[in-house]
């Protein structure tokens, strides 16, 4: 274990921008993915001052001599990762560098995830070396309510200049992991949910209570209207749909019980997890949710026990909009890759297209950023990830990731 630690941390430090800007970029590719059409045979991206200038056949658009380029076998957009804790769980594994979970309560849904992102982190270079260029991270799945999640870049500058969203979700947990959040270590929580029952008996009361704190701040007395509450008015952005639920749900009667709230309180929610999803894949559908299907190689235990690397092609055949996750890792080096991930879905049932699709697209789609990432498209940010062949094959390397504009040497991995 030292000796493999060693070696991830060797690697992240040896990762460096090998410019710290954006810069005038042409990208040639055998293969370009688009996801905005059909693939292009040696196709050309053109990058200018952060932004995607030009798509097109390496015979439609030319190369400006001032142009630096870079070249690989196959294009695609920069991935992103739907559910991380990166930047809150960090490469080191140390008390320091771990701020994912918050013990004291269980549940915190005033807590940001910006107020902790590292994005020097090693462990946020080292995704990026595998053409991944955002991600949702934030607080991990071990309470009721965990805290919210950031949409970020993986540049590595600072949390304030590479944020995409800085409150994109709260993230809930029903079922195991939302349960006796306290593990009876001094500062941990000293009331928290020991049953299914329970847990969803206290998001009831949240909500309710955040209803009743809108009403009141609304009244026209203004001498009793209650001081600000960080907590409620969390809650009550999930209640308007600004700011969803991300409920993290494995067992096919948690999913149910997120349906079921989600209804009584007219709730935008967003599924996490789902290993029972076919077995309640009707009621998934009919809901209109999508879901951020679990990591491909979690492994199987407790609520995870049904768990399948054939779930997220199962979902996809039955028209439910997916994408994929790195989720929480408790060992080193403290995340998966969702490009292995991705891999691992499209060789059972997803197929490659949407196999890349639920990295890149759809999980912008997911994550309401489509209008800046997710495909090669001109206007949209400069991210783009570099293969030397077929990025699900584990003999091919990211030879490169582009973000804004701004190269990165990142490979080979």
């Amino acid at each position: 274990m030292k000796t493999s630690l060693r070696l991830l941390v060797l690697a992240a430090l040896a990762i460096a921008p090998l410019s710290l800007r954006a810069e005038n970029v042409a990208i040639t590719g055998d293969t370009v993915y688009t996801m905005a059409g059909t693939p292009l045979k040696n196709g050309v991206v053109l990058i200018r001052d952060g932004k995607i200038e030009a798509v097109g056949p390496a015979n439609t658009v030319k190369i400006p001599a001032d142009y630096r380029v870079l070249k690989a076998a196959v294009v695609t957009p920069g991935l992103i990762d739907a559910h991380a804790t990166v930047g809150l769980s960090g490469l080191l594994n140390q008390p320091q560098d771990q701020d994912m979970w918050e013990k004291s309560a269980p549940m915190q849904p005033e807590l940001r995830a910006i107020d902790a992102y590292n994005a020097k982190d090693p462990l946020v270079a080292w995704v990026r070396s595998f053409g991944v260029t955002t991600v949702n991270t934030g607080h991990a799945p071990t309470a009721l309510i965990s805290g919210q999640t950031m949409i970020v870049k993986t540049l590595g500058h600072e949390a304030d200049e590479d944020v995409i969203n800085p409150s994109a979700m709260t993230s809930v947990t029903l079922g195991r992991n939302g349960l006796n959040a306290a593990d009876g270590s001094p500062g941990s929580a000293s009331k928290s949910p020991g049953t299914r029952a329970k847990a969803v008996a206290m998001l009831r009361d949240e909500l309710i209570k955040a209803q009743e704190y809108a009403h009141k701040r609304e009244g026209k007395d203004e001498a009793k209207r209650p001081g600000r509450d960080l907590r409620l008015e969390a809650v009550l952005r999930a209640i308007d749909g600004s700011q969803p639920f991300l409920v993290t749900v494995n067992r096919q009667q948690d999913i149910i019980s997120a349906l079921r709230l989600a209804r009584e309180f007219k709730l935008k929610i967003i599924l996490d997890g789902c290993a029972d999803a076919p077995l309640v894949i009707n009621e998934i559908k009919a809901s209109g949710f999508p879901v951020i299907v679990h990591p491909t190689m979690q492994r199987s235990y407790e609520d995870m026990e049904n768990l399948s690397v054939e779930t997220a092609g199962r979902l996809h055949a039955a028209g439910i909009p997916i994408a994929l996750q790195s989720s929480y890792e408790s060992y080193v080096p403290k995340t998966r890759v969702v490009l292995f991930e991705a891999a691992v879905a499209a060789a059972n049932g997803l197929g490659f297209e949407p196999a890349l699709a639920s990295i890149t697209i759809d999980a912008a789609k997911l994550l309401n950023i489509a209008d800046r990432t997710g495909s090669l498209e001109k206007g949209k940010d400069g991210d783009v990830a570099l293969y030397d062949g077929d990025p699900f094959e584990y003999t091919s390397h990211c030879i490169g990731t582009v973000i804004n504009g701004q190269v990165f040497a990142d490979g080979p991995h």
